[in-house]
């Protein structure tokens, strides 16, 4: 157990964002919801976007913001995505609340496997 605890490194982490920021701006067109929970969703992508080029790690572009501070961000947003139907009041509508909340469950699980402070591979003496 011990050896999954924060086991996606940087490089890793780089690749799920930049596939994150792809799965946000096709879900709407895909899983067919629109308005407002289409452009949260599109907001997301592009947010997303920018911090991934911005966050300092070898698939930033940037590299202005540290990575402890984009996992801070994710953080954020995981548990906003899973409340964001009830927030945003369209939890009645299946296919968005679904997306949101499993996609917000799936950066949570992300965050937790990912080692923001670059401990994985330390040895501790």
């Amino acid at each position: 157990m011990k050896e999954l605890m924060r086991s996606i490194g940087p490089w890793m982490h780089g690749v799920i964002d930049y596939g994150s920021v792809i799965i946000l701006a096709v879900a709407p067109r895909v899983t067919g919801f629109s308005g407002k929970q289409a452009w949260i969703c599109y907001a997301l992508a592009v947010v997303h976007f920018f911090l991934t080029i911005l966050t300092r790690y070898p698939l930033g572009w940037v590299k202005v913001v540290g990575f402890p501070i984009h996992g801070a961000i994710e953080l954020l947003v995981s548990v906003l995505l899973i409340i964001m139907p009830w927030l945003g009041g369209f939890s009645r509508g299946v296919l968005s609340t679904h997306f949101f909340v499993y996609f917000g469950l799936l950066l949570l699980v992300i965050w937790f496997l990912t080692d923001y402070r670059g401990l994985r591979g330390r040895t501790v003496k």
